[in-house]
C-alpha cells in the first residue's frame, strides 16, 4: 500500500501512521494506550485523549491498552481506578483483556535501573531535592555536576539495593540518569528516575520502598507492552528526548512518542490539582458535581457519551495549544437532544391561573406531540383543567412595548390548548405580590380545531390538580473568568450563581415516572436530566444540562456569512 492509496488523513497523527505503514516501521501494527494516573477523576480533556487513542487504534485495525500510571502511591486510590474504568466504558470504549498497571512492571523497572547503573548511565545521588534544583542550572546557564556523579558502579549498585531494602530515609538518596548537565533541555540534566517513598501502594502493599518516576516508567512500560505510537499531550514534548534516551540506553523496543495539543475549555479549570482543591475544600459537592468538567460530572449533569465523542471529533487534533469555547461543548449536546429528547412542560416559578369560564371539575385530555423533530416518538395526552400554573415571568402587570406574553386584558395561547385572556389580577394585601390571575378562555380555539384566531404569544403551563412537584437545579459556568486556569487565585473567580436551586417547581404528570438519567426538553426553558444521585421515589430532581439558546450555532452562522 502506498501513501497515495490512503484516505485523506483526518489529522497529523494519522499522517504519521500512514507513513509508518508505507515504511513497514512496526510491521503494519498500530498499538496505542491511554495511561491515566489514578490520582483523581478524569475530565473532558482526558475524554479527548481517550477518544483519540482508542479511535486511532480502531481506525487502523489496531489495539489500545488501558494502563494506570500508578507510580506515586501518595496520591493514588482504588476509588480513582474504579472511576476511570467506569468513565472509559461509559464513553463507549473497551480495552478487552488489555488493562495494565505500571506497578505490573516494578520488578522489570528495577532490573532495568540496575542495568543502567551497570552501563555507567545512572548513579545514586545524595543531594537533597533543593540541592538538585540548585545544581540543575537555568534555561540560560548550564547545570553543575553532582559531587556523587563519579561514584563507582559498584557503590551505586550497593546503595540502590539498600534503598530498595529500606535502609535509608525518604529524601536522603535518589537514583539519577547520567546524561548531560549542560543540555539546553533541563529534563536531560541528570533527571531523577527513582526516589525513596516508604508509602504503601494500593496494589503492591509494603513491598517497595522506592518508586520510579513517570518519565522513566512511561517509555519502558510502552516498550514492554509493544506500543507503537505513544500519543501524549503537548506538555510532554520537552520530555521526548528523555523518553528516547531511556529506550536507547537500554536497547529495547522503541515506540514513537507523538504529542498533540491538550484541550483547554473556557470558564473551566482542567488542572487535576485545582479540581482536587475544589472538591476537598468544599466549593463543589464532589468529583461528580454537575458543574465540574469531570466525565462523571458531565454524565450526572446529563451529557451523553455520543455528544462528548462528537465534540472531541469536532474540535479535531492540533499541534498548537488553544482554548475551545465551552459553547461548542454545549452545542454538541443540544444537537443530539433536539431530536432525541421528549419535549415536556415544566413551570419553574409557578403563578396560578384560574380560568373563570371553564367548567368546574371538568378535565379534558389534550394531544401533544413528544418531539416535532422526530414524529416516530409519537404523542401523549395532557390533562387540562380550570386551574393551571404558568411562569411568573410570563405575566407583567405593566408590560413594555412588544411584550407578547400575558398582561391585563391581553391574550396568549396555551401550548397544545386554548387562547386565554387575563381579566383580573389578585395581589397579597400586605406585600402587593401577585397571587393569582383570573382569565377566560375561548373554547373555539383549542389546538388542532382549525380555529383561525391567532395571537403572538404562546405559553407553557401545567394543570394544577395534576402537576407533579419537583426540584430543579439551574447550572451555569462554575467560573466568571474566561480563562481561570491561568490564575493562581482561580478560586476568587468562582461564580456565586453557578447553581440556583428551585424547590417549588411543577412538571406535567407524565414525568412522575421519569427514571434517573432520563433527558427532556422543558419547553422554552432548556434541556434537563433527572439527577441520578439525589432523586428518590419521593423527590424528583432535575439538573439543567444547557439552556435552549445555542450561542455556538450563532457564532458559526455569523462566521459563514463573513466568509
Amino acid at each position: 500500500m502506498t501513501a497515495s492509496s490512503y484516505d485523506t488523513p483526518s489529522n497529523f497523527i494519522q499522517t504519521i501512521i500512514n507513513e509508518d505503514f508505507d515504511s513497514n516501521k512496526y510491521g503494519g501494527r498500530v498499538h496505542t494506550r491511554f495511561p491515566p494516573e489514578p490520582n483523581g477523576y478524569l475530565h473532558i480533556g482526558h475524554a479527548k485523549s481517550i477518544c483519540l487513542n482508542f479511535s486511532i487504534a480502531a481506525k487502523n485495525g489496531g489495539l489500545c491498552n488501558l494502563r494506570f500510571d500508578d507510580t506515586n502511591p501518595v496520591k493514588e486510590e482504588l476509588e480513582y481506578v474504579n472511576s476511570i474504568k467506569r468513565d472509559v466504558k461509559w464513553l463507549g470504549f473497551d480495552w478487552g483483556e488489555r488493562m495494565f498497571y505500571a506497578s505490573d512492571y516494578f520488578d522489570q523497572l528495577y532490573e532495568y535501573a540496575v542495568c543502567l547503573i551497570e552501563k555507567g548511565k545512572a548513579y545514586v545521588c545524595d543531594l537533597s531535592a533543593e540541592e538538585i534544583r540548585e545544581y540543575r542550572g537555568t534555561l540560560t546557564e548550564p547545570g553543575r555536576e553532582s559531587p556523587y556523579r563519579k561514584r563507582s558502579v559498584e557503590e551505586s549498585l550497593d546503595l540502590f539495593r539498600r534503598m530498595k531494602d529500606g535502609e535509608y530515609e525518604e529524601g536522603t538518596r535518589v537514583l539519577r540518569a547520567k546524561i548531560d548537565m549542560a543540555s539546553p533541555n533541563l529534563n536531560m540534566r541528570d533527571p531523577v528516575i527513582y526516589r525513596i517513598m516508604k508509602v504503601p501502594h494500593h496494589r503492591t502493599g509494603d513491598r517497595w520502598n522506592i518508586y520510579p518516576m513517570y518519565d522513566y516508567a512511561h517509555p519502558i512500560s510502552d516498550s514492554i507492552e509493544g506500543i507503537t505510537h505513544s500519543i501524549c499531550t503537548l506538555e510532554f514534548e520537552d520530555h521526548r528526548p528523555l523518553y528516547d534516551w531511556t529506550l536507547e540506553a537500554l536497547d529495547i523496543f522503541h515506540p514513537q512518542q507523538i504529542e498533540f495539543a491538550r484541550l483547554n475549555l473556557t470558564y473551566t479549570v482542567m488542572s487535576k490539582r485545582k479540581l482536587r482543591q475544589l472538591v476537598e475544600e468544599g466549593y463543589v459537592s464532589g468529583w461528580d458535581d454537575p458543574r465540574m468538567p469531570t466525565i462523571s460530572g458531565l454524565r450526572r449533569r446529563g451529557y451523553t457519551p455520543e455528544s462528548i465523542r462528537s465534540f472531541c471529533e469536532e474540535i479535531g487534533i492540533a499541534k498548537a495549544n488553544s482554548t475551545v469555547d465551552i459553547a461548542m461543548l454545549e452545542h454538541s449536546i443540544r444537537t443530539e437532544l433536539n431530536s432525541s429528547a421528549p419535549r415536556v412542560m415544566a413551570v419553574l416559578r409557578p403563578l396560578k391561573v384560574i380560568i373563570d369560564n371553564y367548567p368546574q371539575d371538568h378535565v379534558e385530555e389534550l394531544p401533544a406531540e413528544n418531539n416535532p423533530e422526530s414524529p416516530a416518538m409519537g404523542a401523549r395526552k395532557l390533562p387540562f383543567s380550570r386551574e393551571i400554573y404558568i411562569e411568573q415571568e410570563d405575566f407583567k402587570e405593566n408590560p413594555p412595548k412588544k411584550y407578547f406574553r400575558l398582561a391585563p386584558g391581553g391574550e396568549v395561547r396555551l401550548k397544545h390548548a386554548y387562547i386565554i385572556k387575563c381579566v383580573r389580577v389578585v395581589k397579597d394585601e400586605q406585600t402587593g405580590e401577585i397571587i393569582r390571575l383570573h382569565c377566560t378562555y375561548d373554547p373555539e380555539t383549542r389546538s388542532g380545531s382549525g380555529s383561525q384566531r391567532r395571537v403572538k404569544g404562546t405559553l407553557h403551563w401545567v394543570s394544577a390538580p395534576h402537576a407533579v412537584p419537583a426540584e430543579v437545579r439551574l447550572y451555569n459556568n462554575l467560573f466568571t473568568k474566561e480563562n481561570p486556569d491561568e490564575e493562581d487565585d482561580f478560586k476568587s473567580f468562582i461564580n456565586p450563581h453557578s447553581c440556583e436551586v428551585l424547590t417549588s417547581c411543577l412538571v406535567e404528570p407524565g414525568l412522575s415516572k421519569a427514571v434517573a438519567g432520563s433527558r427532556y426538553q422543558f419547553l422554552r426553558q432548556g434541556y434537563f436530566c433527572v439527577d441520578p444521585v439525589d432523586t428518590t421515589p419521593d423527590t424528583l430532581i432535575f439538573n439543567r444540562i444547557v439552556p435552549l439558546r445555542d450561542t455556538w450555532a450563532k457564532v458559526m452562522k455569523a462566521s459563514k456569512k463573513q466568509k
